[in-house]
């Protein structure tokens, strides 16, 4: 997988970006540098192509996914960053997930799949329309959500059903709306202020 790690310092948490479709994996830095200076980066391009674009999973449609195939890349991912944080020597209980759109999904896909290891994460436009039985323990999770009013991609009832995910393992949740389906500034100063906390 293509990818960027920069150092900040030795021991600094480490943020791992996770792009939009059509993204690449510097999307995301001055996100990260807005959000905290100081941390390390690890940025990483989804390596699923659709029409030229890149992204972490194939699906259908507008929000159809490929389960299996989500199923599949998310493990592939968790392997991935397992093996750069030994390459780099940082642990992941002190990663922070930041995704947009499709990297934000991808990142849900993760957690859900190994909810003992990630501790923080910070997504944007997130969907993950799927009714699930199994009730994962996230309570060590801190997560912060932004959510779009008359978001195209995401209709409103799906944002609240990615909030009640989170709720329903007992996460503890931050969450903030903004307009439409994007990255506002608005957005990441709420996610800025949410990690000094």
């Amino acid at each position: 997988m293509e990818y960027i790690y920069r150092e900040k310092k030795k021991g600094a948490p480490v943020f791992i970006l996770l792009h939009g479709t059509g993204g690449s994996e510097t999307d995301l830095v001055p996100l990260a540098e807005m959000l905290d200076s100081e941390y390390s980066i690890l940025g990483i391009r989804g390596n699923v192509q659709e029409n030229g674009m890149n992204r972490y999973f194939k699906r259908h449609g507008e929000g159809q996914y490929d389960w299996e195939d989500l199923d599949y890349r998310g493990k592939e991912l968790y392997d991935f960053i397992v093996e750069k944080s030994e390459e780099y020597d940082f642990k992941l209980e002190d990663t922070v997930l930041v995704g947009f759109s499709n990297g934000s999904n991808i990142a849900i896909q993760m957690i859900l799949q190994n909810p003992e290891t990630f501790k923080k994460a910070a997504l944007f436009a997130p969907l993950y329309p799927a009714d699930l039985s199994e009730k994962q323990n996230l309570s060590d999770l801190e997560v912060f959500l932004s959510l779009g009013e008359g978001d195209p991609v995401v209709p409103e009832e799906e944002s609240k059903r990615v909030i009640e995910l989170f709720k329903e393992r007992d996460a503890q949740v931050t969450t903030t709306w903004v307009k439409g389906h994007n990255l506002s500034q608005g957005a990441a100063q709420g996610a800025s202020d949410w990690l000094k906390k």
